[in-house]
This record gives structure tokens, C-alpha cells and sequence, in this order.
């Protein structure tokens, strides 16, 4: 019998730092066992700069991703929601899991706040990856 695997959607507004900073953890941590889903209420037009470079410190190449929206399709399949201060704007979509983590959003901070944000979200992630592959 065929199992599925776990979807996790990391949703904020602009879909340019934490969201993509936790997606890139997921898929680093999760690899192919897992299926990753990153997306914005209100997509911005390109990744923050510091975010790509601390991720790039960690030797996590995302310089290939792009802000996006989110689609119904993303929220319907995902298991688990995972939200990063877009508050009254994310949407929700019954029977899933929901988890709202309270992030500094890393717009204008400096490199070094960056990275405290960044190692909040990875050590989250961790987490998350390895309960999800448990279960």
C-alpha cells in the first residue's frame, strides 16, 4: 500500500523571507519524504536579499525561488498550515492543522537580526520534519 506523503504549507504576506526561509529547512531536512508548499497572501516581488544570504550560510541555495500566491489547490492538499504573521489575511481551510508561529517578519532588519530569525524558523522546522516523519 502506498503511503502519502506529508504537505506542509509556510504561509505569510509577502512570501520573501520566513516562508521561504522554513520552506528551504523543510525541503533540506525533509527531502523527497516530504512535500513543501510556500506562498503569500500578498506575494512581494523578490526574496530579501539577507534572507538568500543567510540561507546561503547554512548551504541552502534558494536564490531559485520566487514570491508566489497562494492557490486553493496549496491550502486544500497541505496537512499542515503553518503561519508567519499574515494574521487576519491567511485564510482557512477546515480539517487541517494550523500552526501560527510568531516570527519577526526580517523586512529592513539587519544581517545579524536576520539570522536569529533564521535559526528560530530552522530549529521550528526540525521539529516539525522529524514529527511528521514519525507519524
Amino acid at each position: 500500500m502506498e503511503t502519502t506523503k506529508p504537505e506542509i504549507l509556510f504561509l505569510c504576506v509577502h512570501n520573501a523571507g520566513r516562508s521561504q526561509m522554513a520552506a528551504g529547512f523543510a525541503r533540506s531536512l525533509g527531502g523527497d519524504r516530504v512535500v513543501i508548499h510556500s506562498a503569500g497572501t500578498s506575494p512581494g516581488e523578490h526574496l530579501n536579499p539577507a534572507v538568500i544570504e543567510v540561507m546561503r550560510e547554512k548551504g541552502i541555495d534558494i536564490t531559485d525561488q520566487r514570491p508566489q500566491a497562494l492557490t486553493e489547490e496549496m491550502g486544500l492538499s497541505s496537512d499542515v498550515i503553518v503561519t508567519m504573521g499574515c494574521g487576519d489575511t491567511c485564510p482557512v481551510y477546515l480539517g487541517k492543522r494550523y500552526l501560527d508561529w510568531d516570527l519577526d517578519d526580517p523586512d529592513g532588519m539587519s544581517i545579524d537580526q536576520v539570522r536569529v530569525v533564521r535559526d528560530e524558523i530552522e530549529s521550528r522546522v526540525e521539529l516539525l520534519v522529524r514529527e511528521l516523519e514519525s507519524s
